[in-house]
């Protein structure tokens, strides 16, 4: 294939002292070394995007980075036979998008072992409309059922429901038969939030404030997004035996709380690490993403944006204004 000389990138750099970002032609050959090329034809906006966007979001580990921690799009070269030109892949995790350059770019380089094929009947468009975000969300539920859970056990709570992760989490328990239960601060979302299959509300305050070391047992099991305002409430609100999937820290990273429910009632804390689980469950992870756990409304989670429509959205997922998912369309 004949290379171009310079591709479309959304980028993050800091030459001398001074943070820059913006969308900037770069040129061929700041792309790394790989063992396939992407023709990258979506890519989708994550709360960790939004903090590499950012002077002190501690997230990018390299400058100059083309930003982007996820991306989907169809092989144009590779050098490993088991990954052919013309077959369609997702990307994600790993570096990607922190030190190695990522998904808001037209093309991607990457090692063979990032990379997953696209399961049959998950086009690209819908693999970023689940993106990394909705990857960790089904990682989450996936963990939760390992352990037991099921729809008779109760009712599940999903903080940070109108994120990326939270709704995709609601959206996949509702279609598997459980009853489940949206904590958020933006009560004119609950018609939207209804509709991905949340049957009851907390508000943020409810789920924020200050209690006892046990509270009644309440949840067969949590999905939370949020971090150090929600996890103590739903640690003392657990069920006897029941886990919460920590998936993000929206609100904070420091966790104050007490043994009590882990002691007392067994519950267990359940760290998801989505961004290095290893390549054979992540494929195994995806092809579930294409059956059993495919999200509820899939297409009505999702706002489609450009590469020129970055800059806003990175803005506003960090601020926590995320509705469902931002789609970037990258290529045709």
């Amino acid at each position: 294939m004949a290379h171009p000389s310079s591709v479309r990138a959304y980028i993050v750099d800091r030459p001398g002292d001074a943070f820059q970002r913006g969308l900037a032609t770069v040129p061929w050959a700041m792309l790394p070394e790989g063992e396939v090329l992407v023709r990258v034809a979506w890519s989708s906006v994550n709360f960790k995007d939004g903090l590499a966007a950012t002077e002190d979001g501690k997230v990018a580990r390299a400058y100059p980075l083309i930003l982007g921690i996820d991306l989907a799009g169809t092989v144009v070269e590779s050098s490993v036979p088991t990954i052919r030109p013309g077959t369609e892949v997702i990307a994600h995790g790993y570096d990607l998008g922190t030190s190695r350059h990522g998904g808001f770019a037209e093309y991607a380089s990457l090692p063979a072992s990032w990379v997953v094929t696209a399961p049959p009947g998950l086009s690209l468009r819908d693999a970023m409309a689940i993106g990394t975000a909705g990857f960790t969300a089904g990682l989450a539920v996936a963990s939760l059922e390992a352990r037991g859970l099921e729809p008779a056990n109760g009712p599940v709570l999903v903080t940070g429901a109108t994120g990326g992760v939270g709704s995709t989490a609601i959206a996949i328990l509702s279609e598997l038969g459980y009853e489940v239960w949206a904590a958020t601060g933006k009560a004119d979302e609950h018609a939207w939030l209804e509709t991905l299959g949340a049957v009851g509300f907390l508000s943020r305050e409810e789920c924020s404030a200050a209690g006892r070391p046990l509270e009644s047992e309440r949840w067969a099991a949590a999905v939370d997004a949020v971090g150090s305002a929600t996890l103590p409430y739903i640690l003392r609100t657990l069920k006897r035996g029941a886990a919460v999937a920590a998936c993000g820290n929206s609100s904070g990273s420091v966790l104050e709380t007490t043994v009590f429910p882990f002691i007392l009632r067994g519950v267990a804390l359940l760290g998801m690490d989505s961004a290095y689980l290893p390549i054979e469950a992540r494929r195994r992870l995806w092809d579930r993403l294409a059956t059993d756990l495919r999200p509820r409304s899939l297409g009505e989670r999702v706002t489609e944006i450009g590469l020129d429509d970055l800059e806003a959205a990175l803005d506003a997922v960090r601020q926590g204004e995320a509705r469902g998912r931002w789609l970037v369309r990258i290529g045709d």
